[in-house]
This record gives structure tokens, sequence and C-alpha cells, in this order.
């Protein structure tokens, strides 16, 4: 860690190192529907806390472009699988009835994007920029970040396969299966390499890997499917000194400790999936734990309860050293009372920005 890195990065950096940050960095993420729904009214909270929101200014969200992901309609991305949205803000799934590879048949032809060249969503990539970009981060006391798209590896085998018949692959242990992993794998290696390249000081990575009780398949078979390949796409961080941001929604905590083998440094898991105690138990002063905060708590609840759910993570999940990160994501389903509540208790509870 640098000395000319500013404040945020450095407590950034010592919560993600057990270095005794100065506060739990936070994050409260309004996502795009919930300023469609809420507009000036979630604005004037925003406003009213500029630690929390230190880069926001009056107006920001009347200028925001709906990337196509979050824009009703249909579209496809650069490995052919085709995308819907019902509604503008919300994002986009997956069409499953016309995966590209849903067929076997198809692999042997199939050509996937140049990772080199086109982002997985579709758009063209200009490395000459995204160096430019990097460096002037560095130079202002940043933290030069770069990222693989979320879904890059296990979900991304089920946009190209579709979901029942990835499932039905890993039951039946199809042998082209091991080819299709190894394309999807050797993507990301190479992106990762290109990122690295440039001099990225952080990536991000989700994916995400858990049902609401239970992974989708057998730990057993994550093991000898997935295992390997995060081991293969994030060792290329670790061995480089670059530490790895992992998201994965969903129920993950039988495979965290092969996660933190594999050398994520930061793991970003669902409260309620996973349960606080289990992630105690598994993950507690082992990886910086970048909570995500119970987005299935936020539309029903009091107040009051939402206050009770984050000192109680706080409480059971910080250490004195550091090694825990906040995450609060606002859908449109959550009263802007909640909202407020959220953001007053983060800020109440000593937590700043990341």
């Amino acid at each position: 860690m640098t000395e000319d890195k500013n404040a945020s990065v450095s407590n950034y950096l010592r919560a993600m190192s057990f270095e005794s940050p100065d506060w739990i960095p936070c994050n409260v993420s309004i996502m795009p529907a919930t300023w469609i729904r809420y507009g000036e009214a979630v604005e004037e909270v925003v406003l009213e806390h500029p630690r929390l929101f230190p880069d926001y200014r009056a107006g920001m969200f009347r200028s925001t472009v709906l990337h196509r992901q979050y824009s009703s309609g249909r579209w496809t991305d650069a490995w052919g699988t085709p995308w819907e949205n019902i509604r503008d803000g919300l994002d986009s799934i997956p069409v499953e009835e016309e995966a590209p590879l849903r067929n076997w048949e198809a692999l042997a032809a199939y050509t996937p994007p140049d990772p080199l060249k086109v982002t997985d969503l579709g758009d063209p990539i200009d490395w000459n920029e995204r160096s430019r970009l990097v460096q002037e981060t560095k130079s202002r006391g940043g933290l030069a970040r770069g990222g693989l798209c979320h879904g890059f590896m296990f979900m991304r085998l089920y946009y190209l396969r579709g979901f029942t018949n990835l499932m039905v692959d890993f039951a039946m242990r199809d042998p082209r299966l091991d080819d299709l992993i190894s394309l999807v794998r050797d993507f990301n290696i190479e992106l990762v390499r290109s990122w690295l390249k440039i001099g990225v000081e952080l990536m991000h990575g989700g994916d995400d890997m858990g049902m609401q009780t239970s992974l989708p398949v057998s730990p057993q078979a994550w093991r000898h499917y997935i295992g390997p390949c995060y081991a293969s796409i994030v060792g290329e961080c670790r061995d480089n000194g670059v530490p790895f941001h992992l998201h994965s929604d969903g129920h993950i905590v039988e495979i965290i400790p092969d996660l933190i083998d594999c050398g994520v440094s930061i793991i970003n898991p669902q409260v309620r999936a996973n349960g606080l105690e289990n992630l105690r138990e598994v993950a507690k002063g082992r990886v910086c734990i970048d909570l995500d905060l119970d987005r299935q708590l936020f539309p029903f609840s009091e107040p009051g309860e939402i206050r009770e759910h984050i000192q109680s993570a706080i409480e059971t999940l910080n250490t004195p050293r550091g090694g825990l990160m906040l995450h609060a994501e606002c859908e449109p389903d959550v009263p802007l009372e909640n909202i407020r509540s959220i953001v007053e208790t983060l800020e109440l509870s000593g937590c700043g920005p990341k």
C-alpha cells in the first residue's frame, strides 16, 4: 500500500488486509429501477449523506443512460445468448429456450468472442483507453480496478447451455462439458491477463453460484468442475499480487473455504442465504467479508428491524483488525423510509465509503 493513496482507498485496503481500518467500508447501491421509482425523493436521501455518496451531485440521476441490460426489450450478448427485460431499470435474464449451445451439436462450430476486442455484453474494448484510465486513477490516488462480467464462469455455462441442460450435464458427467468449461475458463484467463498487463490493482468478478438454501450442484461436483477454473482465474491475480473481489449470490457456505484456497481476497456473500453464524464459522478472520445485507428483509421490515440487522452483522463478523465491509442493495420494492434507515444506520455505526 503506497502512502499517496487517498483515505478511502487506504482504509479499504487495510480492511481487506486486516490492518486495522479506521472505519468499516460500506456501499449503498441504489439500483436504476429505484431511481426511476423515487427520483427526487431518493436523491434527497443521497444528498443528505455526502459521506456515503461523496461523488454524487444534484441532478445526476436525470442524465443517467440505461445500458441495454437495464432497458426493457430483447438483446443478444457477444456469446450469442439472447436476453429479455420486462421493465426499464431492472436487469435482464437469459432466454433459456434459445441458449446458443442448447444442443451439443452446435459446440463443434461455436466460436467464443475475443476477450481482447469485445466485452461479454458486446461492447467494443479500447485497451489503450483502459490503460489510460488505469494510470489516471493511480495518479490521483485512486484504486485501479479491472473486472470480469457478472456471470463470468458458472453462470456463463448455463447462459450457453440453458440451466436445465447444464444441471443434467453435471449429473451425467457429460464429457462434452469439459470442453465447454475449458472454453469459458480460457476466455476469462486471457481477459484477466490483459487487465493485469495494464497495471490494475484490484480485480472484480461476479458469479452467482448459489440458490436460496443450497448450491445447485453438489459441493463435490463444484470442486470437480468449477473449483479448478477459479484456481486458475483467481490464481493469475494472486500470483501477481493483485487482490480478487468475488461477488456471489445465493447459498455458497460449503465452498467458501475452497474460494479462499483459490486466492479470493474479498468475498461478497448474501447474508440470508448463508446465515450470519455460518459466515462467522467459515469466513470470519480468514477472508475479508463484503457482506451483502438482507435484500429480502429491506422491502418488508420496519426501520427498527433494519437497524438491528445491520448492528447484528457488525457485531458478528467484524474484528478489531477489520476484515468486514458492508453492501446494501436497494431495489425498487424497498420503501423510501427503509432506504433512509439503511443509510442512517450505516453512518451511525461508523461505516464509511469504500
